[in-house]
């Protein structure tokens, strides 16, 4: 059974533990927790597959590389459409096992809205907006790195959903804080901090890009002092409004996610880790127990946001 210390309400919604698997990294919930030996009480929240209005075939190949301490990938966002998603794939999923988050993208403020109209009307538990995509060559990036923009954005979703919304903001882009400053004014209910950095590689043999896209989104223990950064600076902002932060990047074990939580994280993003470890949360939740009882904290939120500074 899930530990008390770890449960805890995130944007209105009950999470069993903090941790969250993070949009694109287990595709729309079922192909990944058919992983034998997959718990879904080890985790709070699946973020299912980023999806557009239309279906999307993505990105030319490569799609994906393995970087030191990293990731690239330049998926595209290759999706069914968001109404195959609610008509095709939402029924197949056991909502009693965990909460399950939609990811909606777009290329215009409309496609946005009209997407988030169409969860809404659907059992999806929230809706995280994906205004920081770094691998498609319209929208995405546009929106995330421009507060105004990404400001529009929430707003344009929030006059069509009661459902809780989760905006994941960019890391490539000058001053975070303020954009996260303009979501909640907008109307967002969560934050996402950070999406993924754009990066490359090249093939020196050939003198070509390795990602068929050019760049894509750079993941994994590399960037982690850079999101535990932005997530630190985000609280700052967040904590006026009451509005919780998912913390991710890089996050592989227990002792990363900590420090998330206690730069100012509720909850806790998984994702390049799932590829080497897909069954590494039970692990997480259970060092994550043994740390508060080592420090006699009785539950997660004492941790939240406790970072002592000089």
């Amino acid at each position: 059974m899930p530990n008390a210390k770890l449960s805890s309400t995130f944007c209105g919604m009950t999470f069993q533990t903090p941790l969250v698997l993070l949009s694109g990294c287990v595709g729309f919930g079922d192909e990944f927790t058919r992983v034998e030996g997959f718990s879904h009480q080890d985790v709070g929240a699946v973020c299912l597959k980023g999806t557009t209005l239309g279906a999307r075939p993505g990105n030319p190949t490569h799609r994906v590389y393995e970087t030191p301490s990293g990731m690239l990938n330049s998926i595209g966002l290759q999706n069914p459409g968001a109404q195959y998603v609610v008509d095709r794939i939402l029924p197949e999923l056991n909502s009693n096992e965990t909460r399950f988050i939609a990811n909606v993208s777009g290329s215009s403020i409309e496609e946005y809205e009209q997407v988030t109209r169409l969860f809404d009307d659907s059992p999806i538990d929230a809706i995280e907006i994906n205004i920081s995509c770094p691998n498609v060559k319209e929208g995405g990036m546009t929106f995330g790195n421009d507060p105004d923009m990404s400001a529009r954005v929430v707003a344009a979703c929030r006059a069509v959903t009661n459902k809780p919304i989760i905006t994941k903001l960019s890391p490539n882009q000058t001053d975070i804080a303020e954009n996260a400053r303009g979501c909640i004014e907008a109307g967002t209910d969560g934050v996402a901090v950070i999406n993924t950095l754009m990066g490359m590689a090249i093939d020196t043999q050939n003198r070509t890009p390795v990602i068929g896209n050019l760049q894509g989104g750079l993941s994994g223990p590399a960037i982690k002092p850079i999101a535990l950064l932005k997530v630190h600076q985000v609280y700052q902002i967040c904590k006026k409004h009451d509005i919780p932060i998912i913390g991710q990047g890089g996050i592989t074990n227990a002792n990363d996610a900590l420090e998330f939580i206690i730069a100012g994280a509720s909850a806790i993003g998984l994702g390049t880790s799932l590829f080497y470890n897909p069954l590494s949360c039970k692990q997480i939740n259970d060092d994550l127990i043994d740390y508060f009882e080592s420090q006699n904290i009785s539950h997660i939120s004492e941790l939240v946001g406790s970072l002592k500074l000089p």
